[in-house]
């Protein structure tokens, strides 16, 4: 089977989900985290690295549950785009504008 290459959008989801988890791991071990949600500590490295910009739900849903995340806020704050959190320029309200 080959795989398709990830978009921009594709690496870009990879590289906020993968600067979360570090945020939310914080001090505590990469190996700990990893062996308590039942994945490899090199698994757990290339998603923090954004080497696996498209993690499967399930590895996703045991790290978050080891770091004490929300899936709602996950899937939040790697579906963020930079405009959506940086709403600046001229037409910072045209998606209001489109909305009403």
């Amino acid at each position: 089977m080959v795989r398709l290459p990830l978009t921009f959008a594709e690496i870009e989801r990879g590289q906020r989900l993968g600067a979360l988890l570090r945020r939310a791991r914080g001090e505590r071990s990469m190996l700990d985290i990893a062996l308590d949600a039942r994945v490899s500590p090199e698994t757990l490295r290339k998603i923090e690295t954004g080497r696996v910009a498209t993690p499967a739900f399930p590895t996703i849903a045991a790290i978050a549950g080891v770091l004490g995340l929300s899936l709602d806020a996950v899937w939040a704050e790697v579906n963020q785009t930079k405009r959506d959190s940086e709403p600046t320029g001229p037409d910072h309200n045209a998606r209001e504008r489109l909305v009403s």
